[in-house]
């Protein structure tokens, strides 16, 4: 496989000063910028049904590992690795950029928070998402929410009136694998409690099971034993998804997998093609194997979000 050369750190080619300084607002680990779009097509590497995505943040302070968003990044001028996890980008006028381009768009679903988590550390200083998810139901738009933070848990409430789904990412409960590969999120155990509080509330809660890591993860005692946990936790389905590999998150996990496990980069090297996407073969029996798992714990395949009624007619995207 040809990796991407693109350096992840600063050097004499790619200046320490990221170019998003010249429009954004520095305020800490925070960049504030003015979007000029805020609805955006859904990358493949991401993994999920929805082919446009909300991302009021950029960035992401749990530090995954294996996040298919950092290179993102690199478009900022930032790196792929610790700026990905330091230097958040905020889009302060997320809300009312949303409101505008709503006014034009089929109520085809929506997908917030594939950029970053949208209820990472940011939305504390922020709070960008409780009027994210009024603009969305406001317009009939159907939606779901991708995050691993507890502070969803502000906006239950909200997201349950609303009708508004949420995916709770949980790859895996080996918490051994989740210090190493996803230092800043909450644990495991965290995670499933809070798709319990989830659904008592009220919410549409599902889990993101993903990303799969090959060969570290993906043992069938491992995916049972995530999935069981999972259904006794309360949520409505599981969405698989292997992880992905694409420019930028493959350079900053290789890195990684080379120190700590370098006997299995060479087969991911075969696993993998060009674009980052794992072999299908690899993919369909991995998916294949939790969704069975997921029927036996009696979890059936998760729904889309429905089309709700919207107080004005919607015109087509142009």
């Amino acid at each position: 496989m040809e990796w991407d050369t693109l350096p992840l750190v600063a050097t004499e080619e790619q200046p320490a000063r990221p170019a998003i300084e010249r429009r954004a607002v520095v305020r800490g680990m925070f960049y504030e910028t003015q979007a000029r779009t805020i609805i955006e097509k859904v990358p493949v590497a991401a993994g999920i049904p929805q082919r446009w995505a909300v991302s009021p943040y950029r960035g992401c302070a749990h530090a995954c590992r294996g996040c298919a968003a950092r290179g993102g990044h690199r478009r900022l001028g930032l790196d792929a690795g610790r700026d990905f996890e330091t230097r958040i980008v905020v889009r302060a006028n997320a809300v009312r950029r949303l409101r505008a381009e709503l006014e034009r768009w089929q109520p085809e679903p929506l997908a917030v928070g594939v950029g970053g988590d949208c209820y990472q550390q940011a939305e504390q200083t922020y709070q960008l998402m409780p009027g994210i998810v009024r603009a969305l139901a406001g317009a009939g738009v159907p939606a779901t929410v991708y995050t691993k933070s507890p502070l969803v848990l502000r906006d239950a409430g909200l997201l349950a009136e609303l009708g508004v789904q949420v995916a709770i990412s949980i790859a895996f409960v080996d918490e051994k694998i989740r210090r190493a590969v996803e230092p800043g999120a909450p644990s495991a155990q965290a995670r499933l409690e809070l798709v319990s509080a989830l659904a008592e509330a009220g919410v549409d809660v599902h889990v993101l099971m993903g990303p799969v890591l090959p060969l570290l993860s993906d043992a069938a005692d491992q995916l049972e034993a995530t999935v069981r946990r999972i259904a006794a936790a309360g949520a409505a389905g599981v969405q698989p998804v292997v992880l992905r590999l694409p420019p930028g998150t493959r350079q900053w996990y290789l890195q990684w997998l080379a120190r700590q496990h370098p006997a299995l980069v060479e087969r991911y090297e075969e696993l993998y093609d060009r674009a980052g996407l794992p072999s299908a073969a690899y993919e369909a029996r991995i998916t294949g194997q939790i969704r069975q798992l997921a029927a036996a714990f009696g979890m059936p395949p998760v729904a889309p979000p429905r089309v709700r009624p919207a107080g004005r007619q919607q015109l087509a995207l142009v």
